[in-house]
């Protein structure tokens, strides 16, 4: 096991060290047109770039900052906050759709259903019982399919 590791720790060493030690070259074609490759181009003169590793910036940068908003970072917050908008609106539908059954389910079931008047309560009568349940079943259709 401990062989493995001291193994795998050395593959990593050369792996690295074949990296870092990597030569860049940069030439000018016939056309004028600049290349970079690790190879230098044969039977023309090529200049070997020094790669090095640009430091952090600072945070305390000279550089102005762009002040204006992004537009993309912008609409993507509009996107952001409407679906939250439509999901909760979602949500709230279906919480009312689930009472719309609940309520349609009591009207089916029981025969004897109260309403809540000024002096008490009033009990529908059959008609009143089904002119309910067929707009309940309305509703359902509408909203809730």
């Amino acid at each position: 096991m401990r062989a493995m590791i001291v193994s795998a720790v050395l593959l990593w060493l050369a792996t690295g060290a074949s990296v870092q030690a990597a030569q860049i070259y940069k030439w000018v074609d016939a056309q004028g047109v600049t290349h970079y490759d690790a190879t230098p181009p044969a039977g023309a003169p090529a200049e070997q770039v020094d790669l090095q590793a640009s430091p952090p910036p600072s945070s305390g940068s000279s550089a102005p900052r762009n002040t204006e908003p992004d537009p993309a970072a912008q609409q993507r917050a509009i996107d952001a906050k409407v679906k939250k908008q439509a999901a909760a609106e979602e949500k709230k539908r279906q919480a009312n759709c689930e009472i719309i059954r609940t309520n349609l389910a009591k009207l089916k079931t029981y025969s004897r259903i109260r309403e809540p008047v000024e002096d008490g309560y009033k009990r529908l009568t059959q008609e009143e019982r089904q002119a309910r349940i067929d707009e309940t079943e309305k509703m359902i259709a509408e909203y809730c399919n």
